[in-house]
């Protein structure tokens, strides 16, 4: 995926409109464990990887690196069950409320924001 071309997709046209991409056709989507408010990780998703998060009721996303659609626990079985997708007032960036089985993160921990905190006022 290059340009500002999105890739035809399933989407509901309707959603499609709303969505702010960036200049890949990406928009930023973060994973929040459902009942806890956990922020677990963050993901990039295009209108496929959306539509078919919607559909299955389990994350997809889109790796820039591998540049491929991935499921999250495709492999590790940590899979992310979907709860709910919201879209933030500027429809740049979702929110995904997921059920989290296993770490979140690939270095096996329960979220990617374990690094500790940064220091304020410096």
């Amino acid at each position: 995926m290059t340009g500002n071309a999105v890739p035809p997709s399933s989407l509901d046209p309707a959603i499609a409109a709303r969505l702010k991409r960036d200049v890949h056709g990406l928009v930023p989507a973060v994973a929040q464990q459902y009942d806890t408010g956990e922020v677990l990780m963050v993901g990039w998703m295009d209108d496929e990887a959306l539509h078919r998060t919607l559909t299955t009721g389990r994350c997809t996303y889109w790796s820039r690196s591998r540049q491929e659609y991935w499921v999250k626990g495709g492999t590790s079985g940590h899979v992310q069950h979907v709860k709910s997708v919201a879209l933030d007032c500027d429809a740049d960036t979702l929110l995904v409320k997921v059920d989290q089985v296993g770490p979140a993160c690939h270095t096996g921990a329960r979220t990617c924001f374990d690094a500790g905190d940064l220091p304020l006022g410096q």
